[in-house]
């Protein structure tokens, strides 16, 4: 596709000007979610164009492919099926003669039970105590999915304290130990492979000063991981207390599996299934609603005009939503790690950019910090805001209203601007004189046409944030479909686990430097 042949010929003001009703056909809903891309420079007709482009990539026939479970990560010969873990009971799904529906409902049945297990008490520690935090160890989608949602909805949290460790500096452990009774403390071991060495040995250093403290230490222990003989043989876990889940799972997309038990003992069964509804609900409207009115493929065609045709190299995400924060980090790795590819499926080289950087952080917050930049730099950044029109908290309406009010203006502020005659004429208007507002009023000019997206919605409830989460997943996928790559593959995030295996030997001083591109800092390693 020529994206140069969209290049947007109308400034953010100008569409407005033209269209005051932009807005009505520059959005779209599901339910209380509001997808609002007015304040971008799509026309109707470059979103045909994109839109007609995306079915030419034979869109519909790729997307049903994937929920029937057809191997569509094509590198590692796999299916891609973390849309099934959302089903709902009595869902079917047969592929190539596997029943993965009942493999899936079965397994999140033995999930259920040894939550609710934990929350009551029927599994305690040795003393028959029940537990009252539980610690989970993983990284990467075994870590920031589960503590994403466990900080979303953590008013609804109603069983043991979570607590989770990524970082294989010790820190995160440290704490842990410090802040827990280790005796009445749950870990739970998150590796679908039972090797990826951060989680490993983080988690073998919790075994050895476990033993020194309990007399049956593996009670402290369970795992979710395709390997339970690893489990039984490293750390005494019984299989009944290792849950596991198919390749058909990426991590960055494990939220809903077995990955999710720490939440699934934090929040209680029903609530962790209020979560998995609203995904699943999702996707129905990512399945069944026209491309014009489907919020994921909406999004998608977003991102493929501010990366493609504008040339922009960022997304700014800011959701104004404290319990949101972790978000912009979730989506840094679903979208980078899913569609940050140099070649297409075929393995030729990708013709255009894939993905944007990804970062943001929450707002108002994020105001004091980097928009800044974002309003006054020469480089355009889109923002992506998200909001709710509740709050949780009675008696709070008062911040909510500033809350919502901040966006609102941010979003404002962003596509109109400020021009140069407009900050000279405020400043005097102040009873400044007027050779001292001419000097300023370049420094107080806002070039304006800056896009933005706004997510609007009525309160984040468990419901809510599984239908957003997996709309971000959705339209990573439609985003690849774009692109002509494997959104499911990750070979850089190989690259450096077999990189760092084989430099362990030389950072300890057991090898000489392996490459003359690192035997300086080695060196200096050495010596401090």
């Amino acid at each position: 596709m020529d994206f140069n042949a969209l290049k947007p010929q109308a400034t953010l003001t100008e569409l407005f000007d033209a269209d005051p009703q932009r807005f009505s056909r520059f959005s779209a809903r599901l339910d209380d979610i509001l997808f609002d891309y007015s304040r971008t420079t799509l026309t109707d007709d470059t979103r045909a164009a994109l839109l007609a482009h995306l079915e030419a990539q034979d869109f519909g026939s790729k997307r049903e492919a994937m929920f029937a479970g057809a191997k569509i990560n094509t590198t590692e010969d796999r299916r891609v099926l973390h849309t099934a873990l959302r089903m709902p009971e009595g869902s079917t799904l047969i592929a190539d003669g596997e029943d993965i529906a009942a493999e899936i409902l079965s397994s999140r049945a033995a999930c259920y039970a040894f939550a609710e297990a934990v929350r009551s008490g029927a599994y305690a520690n040795g003393a028959g105590e029940p537990f009252t935090d539980v610690v989970n160890i993983g990284i990467g989608g075994s870590d920031l999915g589960p503590l994403l949602v466990a900080e979303a909805l953590k008013l609804h949290m109603t069983g043991p304290r979570l607590h989770f460790v990524s970082n294989v500096d010790g820190a995160a452990l440290t704490d842990v130990f410090n802040t827990c009774d280790p005796t009445r403390t749950l870990f739970i071991i998150a590796s679908k492979s039972f090797s990826t060495i951060e989680t490993m040995e983080t988690a073998k250093v919790a075994l050895a000063r476990l033993k020194g403290i309990v007399a049956d230490a593996s009670v402290h222990f369970a795992a979710l991981t395709s390997k339970p003989e690893a489990a039984s043989a490293q750390f005494g876990i019984p299989a009944e207390r290792c849950f596991g889940f198919g390749d058909y799972v990426g991590g960055r997309y494990s939220v809903w599996s077995p990955i999710g038990l720490p939440l699934m003992i934090g929040l209680g069964s029903d609530v962790f299934g209020d979560f998995l509804a609203g995904g699943h609900e999702a996707d129905s409207h990512f399945r069944e609603a026209p491309l014009a009115e489907n919020i994921p493929v909406l999004m998608a065609l977003v991102g493929v005009w501010h990366r493609n045709v504008c040339d922009y190299a960022s997304r700014c995400v800011v959701p104004y939503d404290q319990r949101l924060a972790l978000l912009p980090q979730f989506l840094q790795q679903l979208d980078m790690e899913s569609n940050g590819k140099r070649v297409t499926v075929e393995g030729a080289p990708v013709a255009h950019a894939t993905s944007p950087v990804v970062w943001g952080s929450a707002g108002t917050n994020a105001q004091h910090a980097y928009f800044q930049m974002l309003h006054q730099s020469n480089d355009v950044q889109p923002v992506e805001f998200m909001v709710a029109a509740e709050n949780h908290s009675e008696g709070l309406d008062g911040l909510q209203n500033i809350l919502l009010a901040n966006c609102l203006a941010q979003a404002q502020a962003f596509a109109r601007g400020r021009s140069t005659d407009e900050a000279k004429a405020l400043m005097i208007a102040d009873g400044m004189d007027e050779a001292t507002a001419d000097a300023l009023a370049p420094h107080r000019t806002f070039p304006g046409n800056r896009p933005s997206t706004l997510t609007l919605y009525r309160k984040l409830t468990p419901r809510t944030l599984g239908r957003l989460i997996a709309m971000a997943e959705n339209r990573a996928f439609t985003e690849g479909v774009f692109w002509g790559i494997n959104s499911f593959d990750q070979w850089g995030v190989e690259l450096g686990k077999v990189l760092a295996t084989a430099m362990l030997p030389h950072v300890t001083g057991e090898a000489d430097a392996p490459d003359p591109m690192m035997a300086g800092a080695l060196a200096h390693l050495r010596a401090l």
